[in-house]
């Protein structure tokens, strides 16, 4: 359960994290640069070359249809659309480094004009063919070739978003470790590899705290959604860190039901309260007059 006592005390007992200054990422793109940090909390939309994905509206089943659902999500407020070749459900199919390319490629050539592009993978062939084509973020999700691939976003001055996970991608199952607050577990995890991105001269990191990603001991729907909850409320906790912090939001089918798709709105209140820079959403429209309202109103 949160209540307004439990907001309380998390102000009352880490609230000085929020002094804890985060240096922007800075991203040129084609409408002016786009800044992650403080400030309004940036879109992210997603498109999924992938016909396993679950969210069935965000799935493109060509790459001229990724550009044009991709220039639907800009014009609604995404500064950042984020593309994927392969679904991150355990059981999705996988999909080889060659077809991905043919998937990606032409679909960042068409939205590079259009917006700032990102590509999740965790295939470094994927990574260079898609920051030579345009691509400006590296939505990384596996740990199997991660200096290479950081150095490629060195070489290319991408910037990377690293996801939790110490698997060699988040399609092998893990475990969320099961510590009643999750907040130190996370600082530990990251604190190095923000240091070692650094060491191999990447500028521009943000983190993800991997609240979107499938885990062995969160298959229970309502103990799965408690936990994001609990993660997206305490995103300020990160600040210590001094990068950015990134979250996907929720839909939670099985709260929701068949009005699933005002899920991710929901989850976009607790990760604006908690501190939260960049949103990745299937739903831009809805997530952009959400955060609007809150602004508003003065709410963050």
């Amino acid at each position: 359960m949160i209540t307004l006592a439990d907001l309380a005390h998390l102000q009352h007992a880490h609230g000085e994290a929020w002094d804890s200054p985060v240096a922007p990422v800075v991203l040129p793109g084609p409408r002016g640069p786009v800044t992650i940090g403080d400030g309004p909390v940036t879109l992210m939309g997603c498109v999924n070359l992938s016909r396993d994905s679950t969210y069935r509206e965000s799935v493109a089943t060509s790459p001229s249809d990724a550009v044009r659902m991709g220039r639907v999500q800009a014009a609604q407020g995404a500064a950042i659309i984020d593309l994927g070749a392969e679904s991150s459900n355990a059981t999705a199919a996988r999909v080889g480094v060659d077809d991905q390319v043919a998937r990606l490629v032409p679909a960042v050539k068409g939205l590079a004009e259009e917006a700032v592009v990102s590509v999740e993978t965790y295939e470094p062939e994927v990574v260079r063919a898609c920051l030579d084509a345009g691509a400006r973020i590296l939505n990384m999700t596996g740990r199997e070739h991660e200096d290479e691939m950081l150095a490629l976003a060195a070489e290319y001055d991408a910037a990377v978003v690293l996801c939790f996970g110490e698997t060699a991608n988040v399609r092998e199952i893990s475990d969320v470790p099961p510590d009643a607050d999750p907040v130190p577990v996370l600082l530990d995890h990251f604190a190095p590899r923000i240091a070692h991105a650094r060491d191999l001269g990447v500028d521009k990191v943000v983190i993800d705290p991997g609240m979107g990603f499938f885990y062995g001991n969160l298959v229970d729907p309502l103990t799965r959604a408690r936990h994001q909850t609990k993660v997206l409320a305490q995103g300020f906790r990160l600040r210590p860190l001094g990068v950015p912090v990134c979250n996907a939001v929720p839909h939670s089918f099985d709260v929701f039901g068949d009005e699933f798709r005002k899920g991710e709105g929901f989850y976009a209140v607790f990760a604006a309260l908690g501190g939260t820079h960049l949103v990745r959403t299937h739903e831009v429209a809805h997530l952009r007059v959400v955060l609007r309202g809150l602004a508003e109103l003065g709410v963050r």
